[in-house]
């Protein structure tokens, strides 16, 4: 072994954990922002939510985007104190490891688990609404106009995707980074263009903004219970960005690198989402015209409307770009979730799951068992559409809840005296110091509060009957009590690091 191989090894703080190193590093520092960036995807989520949260509360909702900005910034701070301390695959699930107790550690890994598994069915679903506007000849299924011909289109088109995404996992990190940066690349410049042209054709001044515009009267809540819907929108949006950090045992100087991929990626896709969405509003020639509200119109109607000729289709094109670069994204996190999970005999068949090969060195049984999985899950959305929408809504909340379960125990660490560890400043690396308490405070109180505005039984997010209605309730009662089930008869007893991976 080399001297910087050496290195690179003894900075890499995997000696926290007795694990073997058996990825291949081979991200460098725009590879890390990307795999934050595509994952968050400004292109994909502002598109494919922007008519949910218009709709709900019209112009102003755009000022829950900075709201969230502060919660998930305070979160993402958190985790990059983390990520230079512990720059590991699965970093959600290692790092409630570190620092809380194994049941909680187990618990967000499967919560953080399941919910990417579910975000990336949801994800592909996004390429039902642009490609068909591209070219007719995408509508696979039917003309459009029977009941399921959208639903099922969705299915193939997603599934299409997932194959996708499977093969270029399962052929090795280089090639997965060389993908992703190219399309991050395009994605965020057409994200630009986008806001350029949009704000060169501005219609109305920024008072929209501060009106409620008769948006939430009569409701019992007023506009406020109608923003704090609305307000789903950008938090379903702004997260992810800790793939930067689960990639870390991957990266190039993971202790440098991740923690500003993280800062990056959060800020980058805060500042060119939300310049989209304002001048989106701003440019629209009618704010009165339904298809803005509609799941069928929405940001791609209004960019359709205002872009010139051909310019129009272009940014499409880029749209299909960042949905496929953030399934990619998705897909890789939640391999590296598992293979953490794996390698600690923390999921049933460890060892098979843990196994990297020889030749990718990269997990193969993931990428291909969550590929499986998220095409099934896509399935429910022909006949069950409305169970689909509550199974990916309940997705975003069990990411929130892992979140503070790495937040939570974080607090507790700096109540005790025990965070942030000397090493950090000593070496340089990132920490928060004399704010680190009130910003984890800040992070553990905006987790809890937007997980329960998130769960918060409403009709007009998640239908009815009631198991739909208190779907965010029911259904991670029933996920999360089936893991523990295994856990409670298999896991806590099995559960160490396996032979295979050990230094």
């Amino acid at each position: 072994m080399s001297k910087n191989a050496e290195t690179a090894r003894a900075d890499s703080g995997m000696e926290h954990f007795g694990y073997r190193e058996s990825l291949e590093r081979g991200i460098g520092k725009f590879g890390s922002f990307a795999a934050g960036v595509s994952y968050i995807s400004i292109l994909t989520g502002t598109f494919q939510l922007f008519f949910f949260g218009f709709g709900t509360a019209g112009p102003a909702y755009l000022w829950s985007w900075p709201m969230v900005l502060v919660g998930q910034l305070a979160v993402a701070l958190c985790f990059m104190e983390l990520a230079a301390k512990y720059p590991v695959a699965g970093s959600v699930y290692n790092w409630s490891k570190q620092l809380g107790s194994r049941v909680v550690a187990w618990s967000a890994g499967w919560l953080m688990l399941t919910a990417s598994i579910v975000t990336l069915s949801a994800v592909v679903l996004a390429l039902q609404l642009n490609l068909p506007r591209l070219w007719r000849g995408f509508q696979l299924i039917g003309d459009g106009n029977g009941p399921y011909d959208f639903a099922t289109n969705a299915v193939v088109l997603g599934t299409t995707l997932i194959v996708f995404t499977t093969l270029v996992n399962a052929l090795g990190v280089r090639l997965m980074t060389l993908i992703n940066s190219a399309g991050v690349f395009i994605e965020l410049i057409a994200a630009v263009l986008i806001a350029i042209i949009l704000a060169i054709h501005t219609v109305r001044g920024p008072q929209v903004f501060f009106s409620t515009n008769g948006y939430g009267a009569g409701d019992s809540g007023g506009y406020l219970g109608a923003f704090l819907v609305a307000s789903l929108a950008s938090g379903y949006v702004m997260y992810g960005f800790d793939t930067a950090s689960s990639l870390g045992e991957e990266t190039v100087d993971p202790r440098r690198t991740a923690p500003k991929a993280i800062l990056r990626a959060i800020l980058a896709s805060f500042v060119i989402g939300g310049a989209i969405l304002v001048f989106a509003i701003l440019s629209a020639p009618d704010l009165k015209d339904p298809q803005i509200a509609s799941s069928s119109g929405g940001l791609q109607y209004i960019v359709e409307q205002v872009m010139w000729g051909p310019l129009g289709k272009v940014f499409l094109v880029c749209i299909v770009v960042a949905v496929t670069v953030c399934a990619l994204a998705v897909h890789t996190a939640a391999i590296r979730l598992t293979f953490a999970m794996a390698r600690d005999n923390a999921l049933p068949f460890g060892e098979r799951l843990a196994k990297v090969n020889p030749d990718t060195q990269t997990p193969i049984m993931p990428a291909v068992i969550i590929g499986v999985i998220a095409a099934l899950i896509l399935v429910i959305n022909i006949g069950q559409p409305k169970i689909f929408t509550v199974l990916t809504s309940i997705a975003v909340i069990m990411i929130y809840l892992a979140y503070l379960m790495v937040t939570g125990p974080l607090l507790m660490r700096r109540l005790r005296g025990q965070w942030p560890p000397p090493d950090l400043a000593a070496g340089g690396y990132f920490t928060m110091g004399r704010f680190g308490f009130l910003v984890n405070v800040l992070a553990v109180l905006w987790g809890a509060g937007m997980a329960l505005n998130l769960a918060w039984p409403r009709e007009a997010v998640y239908g009815t009957p009631w198991y739909n209605t208190w779907g965010a309730y029911a259904y991670t009662g029933v996920i999360l009590g089936a893991g523990l089930l295994w856990y409670a008869l298999r896991g806590r007893h099995s559960i160490g690091v396996l032979a295979s991976h050990r230094q």
